[in-house]
């Protein structure tokens, strides 16, 4: 909504009309696909990562390729703009870039490791052997009291993103030898007590967050680090770094690094339907949205507040804005902001860091050529073979079938060796 507002102030004679749809349980895809041949179709979608290559690869969405000039002016991360291509057409754009780095505690950094400076940090978890090894040092050093991480729901992005081969290759699917090094993995860490049993999104995840995580018998606990997006600083980090009472915070305790693999998580693309009516609007919309340098660069910098807001538009609810921090996908805008944030509210989280600085170093090394829109449905379904086998109630054989059988399901065309 918010720069569907900032696009009226540059466009004072069209009226963008935002409808919001919740994105639970497959909601916004269900609504999205019946407004399909008919009047109600919307001009512009919204296309989460989750999904987005799913509409890519299908025929609903335009070809946006008279807009690649603006992308190579504006020197989008090559990753974004992989993600919006499908067979040579690009059909999405993204204002994001959705890098993934490593966030971990300075004081337990000092503790266990003797120094929390980034660059020692990043020499120290540089690579998924190192970050094992940290991990045993942090348990050593701690008698068990802090994990390496919450959840082994972290670890997932970070091997998906760093595949050789996609989940399907001529109609088969493929298991990659780095989705069973992920397996590998958090298996060593669940065994090895090197992290905390949490699920992502949940209250000891999020405990973990601001110190107040404890174990089943009340004894406290912590987290030394967490694998986040650039999103995850200002959207959920930051805003959980301090207990609901305030009694504990971990607030200025924090660093990042790009950590053991590069890797990308989320992210919203902007698509055009192709039976649009109003087709040139519409990718002048995206343009603005994704492409156009003063947009980024107030979307990341703070400019958006409720009250630049409401002087364009009086009915924008006061609780819009758009806080500074979110990390653009040009790489031109980028480069001139970077130094804006060295003394910002983020930078004071981190202890001083410029955050900006750091997912600008990660973002180049980042790849999306092997999305594809089977992704989110065959990822998903190893979630609960993959806990039972961690919880040791099935073997890796068994883990292994019934994932296939919930993916023979989800496509009964797909070739499952």
């Amino acid at each position: 909504m918010t720069m569907a507002v900032a696009f009226e102030k540059s466009h004072p004679d069209v009226d963008v009309v935002y409808t919001m749809i919740p994105m639970t349980n497959g909601e916004y895809q269900t609504k999205l696909m019946a407004t399909l041949g008919t009047a109600d179709v919307p001009d512009v979608v919204a296309l989460e990562a989750a999904f987005v290559k799913s509409y890519v690869e299908s025929d609903f969405l335009a070809d946006l390729g008279d807009l690649l000039p603006y992308a190579k002016e504006m020197e989008v991360y090559p990753f974004v703009t992989d993600v919006g291509t499908h067979e040579g057409v690009i059909k999405a754009y993204a204002y994001q870039a959705t890098p993934g780095a490593v966030f971990y505690r300075r004081s337990l950094a000092k503790e266990y490791f003797g120094t929390d400076d980034p660059a020692e940090m990043q020499e120290i978890l540089g690579d998924m052997d190192k970050f094992v090894a940290a991990a045993e040092v942090v348990k050593e050093k701690s008698d068990g009291n802090t994990y390496m991480v919450a959840s082994n729901g972290d670890f997932m992005n970070l091997f998906y993103a760093n595949r050789e081969q996609p989940w399907v290759v001529d109609d088969t699917l493929t298991v990659d030898p780095m989705v069973n090094k992920m397996v590998e993995t958090v298996k060593i860490f669940r065994d090895n007590g090197y992290e905390a049993r949490a699920t992502q999104w949940q209250e000891g995840w999020f405990a973990g967050m601001n110190d107040t995580l404890t174990d089943a018998a009340g004894n406290p606990k912590k987290i030394f680090s967490y694998f986040l997006p650039t999103w995850g600083l200002p959207y959920v980090l930051a805003p959980n770094a301090t207990s609901a009472d305030g009694t504990s915070t971990t607030v200025g305790d924090w660093a990042v690094i790009t950590g053991p693999l590069p890797y990308q998580w989320g992210g919203t693309w902007l698509g055009v339907m192709k039976d649009s009516k109003k087709m040139d609007l519409a990718k002048e919309f995206i343009r603005f949205c994704t492409l156009d340098e003063e947009n980024l660069t107030n979307w990341a910098t703070g400019v958006y507040t409720n009250e630049y807001l409401k002087e364009i538009d009086p009915s924008v609810p006061e609780g819009q804005y758009q806080a500074a921090g979110d990390f653009v996908g040009s790489q031109v805008v980028v480069r001139k902001i970077t130094s804006s944030f060295d003394d910002s509210e983020m930078s004071k989280f981190l202890g001083g860091q410029n955050s900006y600085g750091g997912f600008a170093e990660a973002a180049p090394s980042v790849s999306a050529r092997l999305f594809q829109g089977s992704d989110d449905a065959i990822q998903r379904a190893l979630n609960d073979p993959l806990n039972s086998y961690l919880e040791g109630t099935i073997d890796l054989d068994e883990m292994w079938s019934l994932w296939k059988d919930a993916v023979r399901n989800e496509f009964p065309d797909l070739i499952i060796p």
